[in-house]
């Protein structure tokens, strides 16, 4: 039996799986924390996949690896290959006014036709201006900008040449500097970030293509793009529910939205993956159950317990921000309280439905760029709770497929380490998991009253 194995340096934990290349049946797992914040030194994210290798028992017997990555990060080198500062993460919002800056500079609508992007605090792109204005001596030291993925899989290769450093067209597509129908780095948006463009930059390999190290090493690919590789999303659109929410479709072209909700970023396989993001999902759950006193279980019975539409009581929760719509100082909101709606189920229901009333803003805006939302696939952290899988198709008014809960982001980057090893043109069909499927009828108004509230921080 030949063994391939996929990573997944995720915000919050790396996880491994180690697979049968041909069947993608799973052999065994194992998994690491990382620490908390918005900035990392990226030596922690090597301890964490070390160790998660040592619990999966690991690669001695393993073909080929690939490793999927949270996007976004900027992770600076020095000509010696030394991080030059902590990574600043996808969610760290400090570089917003470099964001607007950056899109007042070349205009919404240039940037979405360029490279499908509106420039937000997400991007690597902002980071490194951000890096320019507030650190002039890093950025002046800085000879080569990566990913996390591409440092991860770079030192797994274990050269130390900055020359060897790889990433692929998903994760790539994700820096706001990356062309992805060229398939080529614009060198002038890097200098108009970082004031110069002789930075080197990682070799973009194809979705099968592979690199040499201690043993084959797969292009990897960004977490969204992995996750869809992993969960067979078919023509499904899919909804992850973890740190951040994401909805996502794959497609044939390019999104090219000037409003900046959805991203036109590229797929693991050679298209496209159109995708709007949230900056709060589970752990507005997680925020929730703390500030009623109970447990995810329990909040979501409360939720179930409720009536649709929580008897008036809305929450928006902006608990860090937001990046759909693009709010990057907002706060959380509830709204309608009474005398008489104010209880912990409706609380914990409008928590529920707020959460996924801010990843329907997304659906919509995937539908208009031409996505059939027909139907959903629900995975993530989140998408276990009975209350969350109940009530999305109330909220999203589309059927949701919900399979077993699984490490999808590895399960996509193990399933490409087998596509190094065979080659062709598409990658192997595995069948990961069931699914179950729930239906409900829609109650409009829910996402009606979300939207009146919603407005309120536009219109401030």
């Amino acid at each position: 039996m030949t063994l391939v194995a996929g990573i997944d340096s995720s915000t919050q934990s790396c996880k491994v799986v180690v697979r049968d290349a041909e069947t993608g049946r799973l052999v065994r797992e194992g998994r690491a924390a990382h620490p908390d914040g918005t900035e990392v030194h990226p030596s922690h994210w090597w301890s964490a996949l070390r160790s998660a290798l040592s619990d999966a028992g690991g690669l001695d017997d393993v073909s080929a690896v690939s490793v999927g990555g949270q996007q976004h990060g900027m992770v600076c080198l020095d000509e010696d290959g030394e991080v030059v500062r902590e990574a600043l993460l996808w969610n760290d919002t400090r570089s917003a006014a470099a964001a607007a800056s950056l899109t007042d500079e070349l205009g919404a609508a240039e940037w979405a036709s360029r490279i499908g992007l509106v420039p937000v605090a997400s991007f690597t792109i902002t980071k490194l201006r951000w890096l320019a204005q507030h650190e002039p001596a890093n950025a002046k030291r800085t000879a080569a900008v990566c990913l996390p993925h591409d440092w991860l899989t770079w030192r797994l290769r274990g050269t130390g040449d900055l020359a060897d450093l790889v990433t692929d067209r998903s994760d790539a597509s994700g820096t706001g500097y990356f062309d992805s129908v060229t398939n080529a780095y614009v060198p002038e948006l890097v200098s108009l970030a970082l004031g110069r463009s002789d930075v080197v930059l990682p070799r973009v390999l194809g979705p099968a293509e592979f690199v040499d190290g201690p043993l084959r090493l797969g292009a990897g690919a960004g977490d969204n793009a992995a996750a869809m590789l992993g969960v067979g999303g078919g023509t499904d659109i899919l909804v992850s529910l973890g740190t951040s929410g994401v909805v996502t479709a794959t497609s044939d072209v390019r999104a090219q939205d000037p409003s900046g909700i959805v991203a036109g970023f590229a797929d693991a396989t050679g298209r496209y993956l159109p995708l709007a993001c949230t900056l709060n999902a589970a752990r507005v759950l997680d925020a929730t159950a703390r500030m009623l006193g109970v447990d995810l279980t329990k909040l979501s019975e409360l939720a179930l317990s409720a009536k649709p539409g929580a008897e008036g009581v809305v929450m928006v929760p902006y608990l860090e921000g937001e990046r759909t719509p693009n709010l990057p100082d907002a706060t959380g909101a509830l709204h309608g309280l009474t005398l008489a709606n104010a209880t912990p189920a409706n609380i914990a229901r409008a928590a529920v439905e707020g959460m996924l009333c801010g990843l329907a803003v997304g659906l919509d805006a995937l539908a208009e760029q031409g996505a059939d939302v027909t139907g959903v696939r629900l995975v993530g952290g989140a998408a276990v709770s009975p209350a969350v899988r109940e009530i999305a198709p109330v909220v999203f008014g589309v059927p949701v497929t919900v399979p077993a809960p699984g490490e999808y982001v590895a399960d996509g980057a193990a399933r490409q380490a087998a596509w190094t090893l065979t080659g062709g043109a598409t990658p192997p069909e595995w069948t990961l998991a069931d699914s179950t499927r729930y239906e409900a009828e829609a109650v409009p108004e829910i996402r009606a009253r979300y939207g009146d509230a919603a407005r309120k921080y536009l219109n401030r």
